[in-house]
C-alpha cells in the first residue's frame, strides 16, 4: 500500500485563504486605519479561524507586512517596450494605476504606517525598497545594453515614483497620463551640466 501523501494542488485553499485574509485587510485598513483592528477583526471579516491567521503568520504585525509587500510591490513583468522612455512612461502608467486604485491609497498609509513601527516594518520598507530598485534595475540595465543613456534607479525613484506617491497620500490633485508622463519627461531632459559637457 503506497502511504505517500497526495501531491498538494498549487494554489488551492490555501491560496484562496490567504487572498481573503489579504482582502479583510484591505477592507480594515480602509475603514478604521492602521492600529484599529485586531486579528480577531480580520479572521471575523475573511470567514476564518484566528487559529489559520496566527498558525500562518504568527501576529498580526508580520500578517500586515505581508499584505503590504504582496499589494504594493508589483510584480508584474517590466515594459519592454524599445526604448528606456516608452518602458518609463509604461512602467509609471502602471504604477499611477495600482496606487491609485480602490485599495491604492490605504496600501499607501499602510507601508508608511510599517515603516515607523518598529524593527519588521523597518524591514518591511526596505524590502518594498529593493523591490521596487530591483524591477527598476532590470529596465535600466537593458537600456544600457541598447546603448541609451539611463539614470540611476534612485533618480527614477525620486523623481518618477516619490512624486505619485506624495500626491496620492496627501490628495492633491489627479494622477493624469500627462503629469505621469511630465515626471518622465523631466527625468529624461538633459540637465544643464549634461549639454554644457556635450558642446
Amino acid at each position: 500500500m503506497d502511504e505517500r501523501q497526495p501531491a498538494r494542488r498549487p494554489g488551492g485553499r490555501s491560496a484562496r485563504v490567504r487572498a481573503e485574509v489579504h482582502q479583510a485587510v484591505t477592507e480594515l485598513i480602509n475603514e478604521r486605519g492602521y492600529g484599529n483592528f485586531t486579528v480577531g477583526d480580520v479572521a471575523a471579516r475573511a470567514a476564518v479561524a484566528d487559529s489559520s491567521i496566527y498558525r500562518r503568520w504568527g501576529n498580526l504585525a508580520t500578517l500586515l507586512t505581508d499584505v503590504a509587500l504582496t499589494r504594493l510591490d508589483a510584480r508584474s513583468p517590466m515594459p519592454d517596450t524599445g526604448s528606456l522612455a516608452g518602458d518609463l512612461r509604461t512602467y509609471a502608467a502602471q504604477v499611477a494605476r495600482e496606487i491609485t486604485g480602490p485599495d491604492g491609497l490605504a496600501l499607501l498609509r499602510l507601508a508608511v504606517a510599517l515603516s515607523h513601527n518598529g524593527r519588521q516594518g523597518v524591514k518591511a520598507g526596505e524590502d518594498l525598497l529593493a523591490e521596487r530598485t530591483r524591477q527598476l534595475q532590470s529596465m535600466l540595465d537593458r537600456s544600457r545594453a541598447r546603448g541609451e543613456h539611463a539614470p540611476d534607479a534612485f533618480d527614477v525613484l525620486d523623481h518618477v515614483l516619490a512624486p505619485m506617491y506624495v500626491r496620492v497620500l496627501l490628495g492633491i490633485g489627479p494622477l493624469t497620463p500627462e503629469y505621469v508622463d511630465g515626471l518622465v519627461d523631466r527625468l529624461l531632459s538633459p540637465r544643464p551640466e549634461q549639454r554644457d559637457g556635450e558642446r
